[in-house]
């Protein structure tokens, strides 16, 4: 979980060693879930691992049962640093083994019964650790700092917060409904939301120092050391130099706590002053520059990503967990004021994206995707940014399709009903054979196509599919599900079928208030 470069976000390029990545703890989350799942569905069983792969797994799942009854009371720091060491050792006994000797071809079945007690057990410290890091105003840490305290302890600290964080968190299905809906209303208060845009920052935003400002011993700190004012007394500027406003600094050719070690111990007589003299000049030198806070462009830049900055790819992430978190609340049948809160959420942060805006709010052609907005302009950065996937993604759960086991569901709650057409208008669309189609769509319908087969929603008294074929045959179905065959036909793009519409229940679908003229159209390629 040591970070050396954290996730996507080349924004937080430094934390170099030091770093904690909650982030990536949310998203492991959400893949030893998913692995739960996966497991709990097959038959009683083994499964086969390499004899190094099995010997790994038995000595991290040691580290967990043994540890698991902390979970109680709390990791302290002492126990936090135990834990790590046994992570340590198994995973270096692993490497060790690899690097010396290789692969054996032995392998070694693992009950399945086994892996999901260790996955389960798993979840158990992943699950406390986002508890721990739940924050006082209502957010979720993302990032922290770890540092090793004499030499068996290891203390955590946090960073400031981040959207990042909360949207891995609500993607993580940690959360509750409840909890999802007042993390979002917390988040809509916060620092990281921007008014001026209908959206949220990266971080929040702040003044930086002067460079004049910078590097300034404070006299607390310097009337503290005996070695600094001996130093200035003496007239040595090795290591610290004092201006002429009485101002004390550090050398400026210092870039680091090891070159002013190194430096400490070439002055003359240093060895006069105790350890614990040098050990507090080290302090406050980290704590002039902060070295370890450093973020790297996401704090000292106004622009690509930087402070006062909205990331759009990070907002259509945000948007796209939203939507998850409304579809996992319906499937568990959660009340309808959650669940029309959180479609409020939804589209009140979609609304936020540029394809909403004008062109002077938005600062370019409103369907161009851009990295971000600086505070004090509009888009910048043009190209297909990572946004457009996230968005891509998104639609398809506003249009309802989804695969569940091996079945195309049809689910629309989430859909608008001003989506529909006012008039009648004509689809062009390309079938699976590439040839350019012409469709007439009536008005108080949709059309967009999936795996290159137009489907056309239209609102109606009751729920049901017909599916057109090649060979002319209707078939009805009674249901917003597709059968397994039917399904199989349009993901092999086979052209057995032609068309697909769908009717709704009109009184089902979400109403607002603005009209549009128009229909959306992805089509899959």
């Amino acid at each position: 979980m040591n970070t050396q470069r954290p996730e996507w976000n080349d924004a937080n390029n430094a934390l170099v060693g030091n770093g904690v990545s909650m982030v990536t703890l949310y998203h492991i989350r959400r893949y030893v879930a998913y692995l739960i799942d996966l497991f709990s569905d097959l038959d009683s069983g083994k499964i086969l691992l390499s004899d190094e792969v099995s010997l790994l797994f038995e000595d991290i799942s040691k580290v967990f049962s043994t540890n698991e009854h902390k979970l109680e009371n709390g990791i302290s720091d002492k126990e936090r640093k135990t834990i790590l060491d046994g992570l340590g050792n198994a995973g270096s006994r692993f490497r060790v083994a690899i690097y010396e000797n290789g692969f054996t071809s032995k392998k070694c079945g693992i009950e399945i019964i086994d892996v999901i007690t260790f996955l389960k057990i798993t979840q158990k410290f992943i699950d406390s650790t986002i508890k721990s890091n739940s924050r006082s105003d209502g957010l979720y840490h993302s990032y922290n700092l770890m540092s090793v305290e004499n030499n068996n302890e290891i203390r955590i600290t946090n960073l400031y917060e981040m959207l990042e964080g909360q949207v891995a968190v609500l993607s993580s299905g940690y959360l509750e409904t409840a909890e999802a809906i007042n993390l979002l209303t917390v988040l809509r208060e916060s620092p990281l939301y921007r008014e001026d845009q209908n959206s949220y920052i990266l971080y929040p935003n702040r003044e930086l120092s002067l460079f004049v400002k910078k590097n300034i011993i404070s006299d607390d700190d310097f009337n503290s050391s005996v070695l600094l004012q001996k130093l200035v007394e003496k007239g040595n500027h090795d290591v610290v130099i004092k201006d002429i406003n009485g101002k004390v600094h550090f050398n400026g050719e210092i870039r680091n706590a090891k070159i002013l070690k190194s430096k400490l111990k070439e002055i003359k007589n240093v060895s006069e002053f105790k350890a614990a003299e040098i050990e507090k000049a080290l302090a406050i030198y980290e704590s002039v520059f902060n070295h370890k806070y450093f973020t790297g462009r996401s704090g000292t830049f106004y622009k690509y990503e930087g402070l006062g900055s909205i990331y759009w790819h990070m907002v259509s992430k945000l948007v796209l967990a939203v939507q998850e978190t409304f579809m996992k609340a319906e499937m568990k049948n959660d009340n309808q004021s959650d669940l029309t809160k959180l479609k409020s959420f939804y589209y009140d942060i979609k609304e936020g994206i540029g394809v909403n805006k004008s062109p002077k709010n938005y600062g370019a052609f409103p369907t161009d995707p851009y990295s971000h907005t600086p505070s004090f302009s509009g888009v910048q950065q043009p190209g297909m940014t990572g946004q457009v996937k996230e968005d891509v993604i998104s639609r398809y759960g506003e249009l309802g399709i989804h695969v569940i086991k091996n079945k195309i569901v049809i689910n629309h709650n989430i859909l608008k009903r001003d989506e529909f057409l006012l008039n009648d208008e004509s689809f062009i669309y390309y079938d699976v054979h590439g040839k350019k189609k012409n469709l007439m769509i009536s008005e108080n319908s949709l059309a967009f196509t999936y795996c290159q087969v137009p489907f056309v929603y239209q609102l109606s008294d009751e729920n049901k599919i017909i599916v057109y074929k090649k060979n002319k045959e209707q078939i009805e179905l009674r249901t917003l599900v597709l059968d397994e065959d039917l399904s199989n036909s349009i993901f092999n793009r086979d052209g057995n079928i032609e068309k697909i519409t769908v009717s709704f229940n009109k009184k089902s679908l979400m109403l607002s208030d603005q009209k549009k003229d128009s229909y959306y159209i992805f089509q899959q390629t």
